[in-house]
C-alpha cells in the first residue's frame, strides 16, 4: 500500500486538495469492489492540520503535523489562493520539510500552482515542469533553471510530478493511479468521475495577456505597439528602431524582459486575436488569417497549432459560442 500525504494549509484551494483525495479514495473503493486490497493509505498533512476546518470525505482522513511525518511514499501539493511570493514566505517551514522528504527518497506531485513549492525548494531545477498557464511566465522569470512547459498537463521526471492548471491537474492524479494500480483502475476512475483522459495539452486553455512583470519602460511601449498593430506587417527592424538600439541588443533586451523574442511575442498576440475571432465570428479561415496579420494561411495554421495544440478549425468547433450552446 502506498502512503499518500496530501498537503493542507490555510491558503490551500480546497477543490484542489479534496479532488485529489476523492480520486485516490475512489480508486480504493473500486479495488475493494473487485476483490482487491486498497492501494492508498491517505493522510492530510500540514503545520497545524488540526486547526483547519474540514468537510466531506476529508473529515474521515487522518490529519498529521508535518513534524511527525518522517516517511511517506508520495506527497501531493495542491494549488493555493494568493500571491506566490507571500505564500512561499508564509510557508517556509513546509518548503524545508518538502526538501527533507525529497532527500529521503519521497516522490512529490504538485497540482496547478502548487508547483511553486517545488520550484522554491529547488526540486525543479533542470527539469521540465508545468503549472497553471496563467503563472508560467512569472514562474519562468523567477526560476530560470526550470524548463517550463505551459502547454503540458503532466510532467514526470525522477519521481517529481507536476500537473497543469486547476481541474486539468486531475489528469495527473489519474496518471499516478495508473502508475501505482494499473490502467484498468485508472480508466474506471476516469469514467466514474467523468474526466477526459485524451488531451495531454492545456495550451488551448491559455489566454495571452502579455508579459509585463518587468520594469523596462521602453520594452513596455514596444509591447503596447505590437498589441495595437499586430494585424499590420510588423518587422523587427521597424520595432527595434523605436528603442534607438541595434537589432541585436533590442532582441536580447526584449527577451530578457518578456521571456519571448519579439517574433514569438507577436505570434502570441496574433494567435490570441485569432482565438477570440474563432470563438465569436463566422469568418472564413483565409479572412481570419488576414485579420490576425497573416497573408499566408499555411503559416497561420502552423503557428496557431504550435501555440494552442489545435488547428484553427478544431478550436472553432470546441469553443465557438454557437457550438457551445448546442
Amino acid at each position: 500500500m502506498k502512503k499518500v500525504s496530501i498537503l493542507i494549509h490555510e491558503d490551500v484551494y480546497w477543490s484542489s486538495a479534496t479532488s485529489a483525495l476523492d480520486l485516490f479514495s475512489g480508486a480504493n473503493r473500486y479495488l475493494e469492489r473487485i476483490g482487491e486490497s486498497p492501494a492508498f493509505d491517505l493522510e492530510l498533512v500540514g503545520e497545524r492540520p488540526e486547526s483547519i476546518q474540514l468537510g466531506g470525505t476529508a473529515r474521515f482522513i487522518r490529519q498529521v503535523a508535518i513534524q511527525k511525518v518522517t516517511q511517506t511514499d508520495l506527497i501531493v501539493i495542491p494549488g493555493f489562493d494568493g500571491a506566490s511570493k507571500n505564500i512561499l514566505e508564509k510557508y517556509g517551514a513546509i518548503i524545508e520539510w518538502i526538501k527533507s522528504m525529497r532527500r529521503s527518497g519521497t516522490e512529490i506531485a504538485s497540482l496547478c500552482v502548487g508547483s511553486f513549492f517545488l520550484a522554491e525548494a529547488g526540486l525543479l531545477n533542470g527539469k521540465a515542469a508545468t503549472s497553471h498557464w496563467s503563472v508560467t511566465d512569472e514562474m519562468q522569470l523567477r526560476y530560470p533553471q526550470v524548463r517550463l512547459r505551459s502547454d503540458k498537463v503532466i510532467t514526470d521526471q525522477d519521481g517529481i510530478y507536476t500537473g497543469g492548471g486547476a481541474f486539468a491537474s486531475l489528469k495527473l492524479i489519474l496518471y499516478l493511479i495508473e502508475r501505482f494500480c494499473g490502467r484498468e483502475t485508472a480508466l474506471a476512475i476516469s469514467k466514474a468521475y467523468s474526466i477526459d483522459t485524451d488531451s495531454l495539452s492545456q495550451a488551448h486553455f491559455a489566454v495571452f495577456t502579455g508579459q509585463r512583470q518587468h520594469n523596462d519602460d521602453e520594452i513596455l511601449k514596444i509591447q503596447a505597439y505590437i498589441e495595437q498593430n499586430y494585424s499590420s506587417n510588423i518587422s523587427i527592424d521597424q520595432v527595434s528602431a523605436l528603442t534607438h538600439t541595434s537589432r541585436r541588443n533590442f532582441i536580447r533586451r526584449f527577451k530578457a524582459a518578456t521571456n519571448n523574442t519579439p517574433i514569438e511575442y507577436l505570434q502570441r498576440v496574433r494567435v490570441e486575436a485569432a482565438k477570440k475571432a474563432l470563438e465569436s465570428d463566422d469568418l472564413q479561415l483565409i479572412d481570419l488569417a488576414g485579420v490576425a496579420g497573416y497573408e499566408d494561411i499555411k503559416t497561420f495554421r502552423m503557428v496557431f497549432k504550435k501555440l494552442t495544440g489545435m488547428s484553427p478549425r478544431d478550436y472553432r468547433k470546441k469553443y465557438a459560442r454557437k457550438t457551445a450552446m448546442l
